[in-house]
């Protein structure tokens, strides 16, 4: 079969012109497909869910539930996702609980374990290294995300809307992109001269010093980690798309609409797998009135 050089992706009124891929070329005998590439996209309510409309009949299983009604929107894909239910890692304390959602350890008990408090979207980040452009995204809606963090134990800062977009399809000038590359070089050099420095500062160290030294160099690997990866990025072209800008207004609805669209182009360019997206809402929205707390608080009373 033929295939044409360029293909589009569409849907729900996106259209994105591809690269050439191997993957859409004719394969030759003998060829092996690849395995699909997975990725991770995790929307947090902060404020919880009213379970008895959004979770099934745990007594119905297989495909023919009954579809709950917060989940109807979805019910032409009930065959393309699984709710699951029950599953808790123990931490309670309303609020305190998102920062320790996609991580199970609190911040300020980060110290004890070695891995820190890193966020399950940040180990992935740290799995598909220069794969994607972007190591993972975090987003937030009328919310700051909290539930981000590298293994270091520094909350990874969200952006909008508008920043997602334009950090994906905004080309930088020549200018800005030569002056990158020359803050990595920068950057690595102090890094090499910091890691001299401490291997030699080591010797003169008692143990417990030595450990806290050797978490401070391990985020210093880490940014030199970093850096490498994205340095190969300044020579790739960014992606197309005939999308325009997301501009929404100021209601909940709008943004998250304009927030879901971000994360659908995200992924379908391939930009990133890893993204997590924090949402809340304000007085008024969705014909509600009164306040988040009264709400997330209403101790599932019909």
């Amino acid at each position: 079969m033929k295939m044409e050089r360029r293909r589009f992706l569409k849907g729900a009124g996106v259209a994105i012109a591809l690269p050439m891929m191997e993957s859409l070329m004719p394969k030759a005998k003998g060829a092996v497909n690849k395995k699909p590439v997975r990725r991770f996209v995790c929307l947090s309510n902060n404020y919880g869910v009213y379970q008895k409309t959004f979770f099934p009949d745990p007594k119905q299983t297989g495909e023919n539930y009954d579809i709950p009604e917060t989940l109807k929107p979805l019910e032409k894909h009930r065959k393309d996702f699984t709710t699951f239910s029950n599953l808790d890692h123990g931490f309670t304390g309303g609020h305190q609980g998102v920062p320790v959602l996609l991580s199970g350890v609190r911040p300020v008990l980060a110290h004890n374990y070695e891995e820190g408090n890193i966020s399950l979207d940040q180990k992935l980040a740290e799995y598909h290294g220069a794969a994607t452009r972007f190591s993972s995204m975090t987003l937030g809606v009328r919310e700051r995300n909290l539930l981000s963090f590298t293994r270091t134990g520094v909350q990874v800062p969200n952006v909008s809307i508008q920043q997602a977009y334009r950090a994906m399809f905004f080309e930088d000038s020549a200018e800005k992109k030569i002056s990158q590359a020359e803050r990595f070089k920068r950057h690595n050099s102090i890094l090499d001269v910091v890691m001299g420095q401490a291997k030699s500062l080591n010797k003169e160290l008692g143990k417990q010093d030595q450990e806290k030294l050797e978490e401070y160099l391990g985020s210093v690997r880490s940014l030199e980690k970093k850096i490498s990866q994205q340095e190969p990025w300044l020579k790739k072209p960014k992606p197309k798309t005939d999308v325009d800008e997301p501009k929404p207004g100021n209601g909940t609805e709008e943004q998250l609409k304009a927030m879901i669209e971000i994360i659908a182009l995200a992924l379908q360019t391939d930009s990133t797998r890893a993204i997590t997206c924090a949402s809340g809402f304000a007085n008024g929205d969705f014909g509600l009135n009164g306040g988040y707390h009264g709400f997330s608080h209403h101790g599932e009373r019909d």
